[in-house]
């Protein structure tokens, strides 16, 4: 603790600067010197202030699960750690080189959705109106710091155990933006709550947060389903008592999918790398070594749907070593009955939409 303490004030020189440079940008934006634009379709942002973990990908996920039915929906991610570049359609036979581990994940779940990378979103969604003129709604992925596209929503996400207000500007902590650039949001929503989360909790968050009058707050949280084998997903595995796991993840914050672990399972070995890490064959035999050294009648390796996407890779060494590599796929469920709420304000917002 002490330690941090002092990382945080050596390195709050440079986070102050930072600070500066990106007020500097928002205002050169906001007087007009910076062009922005919007477009004449609704366009939903999802993003949050820090660096990532708060959980746009199943935030995502539920917009597409909420409109895909009834509207023609397009989703605009940066692709990040791709090796390509410029505007690309994903395919569910792409790989996590081409367009990034997120945006693959999308596809292979929705394929009947356009799904869309660019570096640009001011370019990218006029690529997506000319490729499908009658799409209705482009979700951005991760956007909240890209002025350059005015959404005509724009949701921010912040994590119960680390919202917004108790993080620092980068370097000293996470944060991209000042905390006050929560004001720009339309909806903000505290992800990753407890199951057990009570009113009187959420009412000292929303204290916190101090949502203006206009904007919208949510609590939502994860909703683990039944892991699937790794190349077919017609092999689930019913986790419980006796079992035991290796858990292979780059994800942002792996806190709480080893708490809901810990929880159903006997033992976890949690073998974590950076976020969006691309796994290397010594990391496949890594896992290897830590599955085979585990003393358990019941094991297997558990692995995130991000992750999955870059684990494909590995295809040869996984099969040739019979590592029985799980799947472990969410959902995002709102609590105290706010599902039904975001979602008709999700809708609202699409039929009072004006050109």
């Amino acid at each position: 603790m002490i330690q941090r303490l002092l990382f945080r004030v050596l390195l709050a020189p440079f986070a102050l600067l930072y600070g500066i440079g990106v007020s500097v940008r928002n205002w050169l934006y906001f007087r007009g010197v910076l062009k922005s634009v919007s477009f004449d379709i609704p366009v939903i942002s999802v993003g949050n202030l820090t660096m990532g973990g708060a959980g746009k990908t199943p935030h995502l996920e539920y917009l597409i699960r909420l409109l895909k039915d009834y509207i023609e929906v397009a989703t605009l991610s940066r692709g990040y750690m791709r090796k390509t570049r410029g505007f690309r359609v994903v395919d569910p036979s792409d790989t996590v080189e081409k367009v990034g581990d997120e945006p693959l994940q999308f596809k292979r779940k929705f394929r009947d959705v356009l799904v869309t990378v660019s570096e640009s979103r001011m370019f990218g969604v006029p690529q997506i109106l000319s490729l499908k003129p009658d799409t209705q709604v482009v979700l951005l992925d991760d956007a909240f710091q890209h002025l350059a596209v005015r959404p005509g929503l724009n949701i921010l996400l912040t994590e119960f155990n680390r919202p917004y207000t108790r993080d620092f500007l980068l370097p000293s902590g996470r944060l991209r933006e000042w905390p006050g650039a929560s004001e720009r949001a339309d909806v903000i929503v505290v992800t990753k709550c407890p199951d057990g989360l009570t009113h009187d909790q959420a009412e000292q968050m929303r204290l916190e947060l101090a949502p203006l009058n206009q904007q919208k707050l949510f609590f939502s949280r994860y909703q683990y389903a039944q892991p699937y084998y790794l190349f077919d997903q017609r092999y689930t595995l019913d986790l419980g008592p006796g079992w035991s796991a290796v858990v292979m993840c780059a994800i942002a914050n792996t806190a709480y999918l080893q708490g809901y672990l810990e929880g159903v399972t006997d033992a976890v070995r949690m073998m974590q790398f950076a976020d969006h890490h691309a796994f290397t064959p010594e990391d496949l035999s890594a896992l290897r070594r830590t599955w085979e050294g585990m003393d358990s009648q019941h094991k297997c390796i558990l692995t995130t749907e991000k992750d999955a996407t870059r684990l494909e890779a590995h295809r040869d060494f996984i099969l040739e070593h019979r590592l029985p590599v799980f799947v472990l796929p969410l959902e995002v469920a709102f609590l105290f009955g706010g599902g039904e709420a975001f979602d008709e304000h999700i809708r609202q917002f699409l039929l009072d939409f004006k050109v």
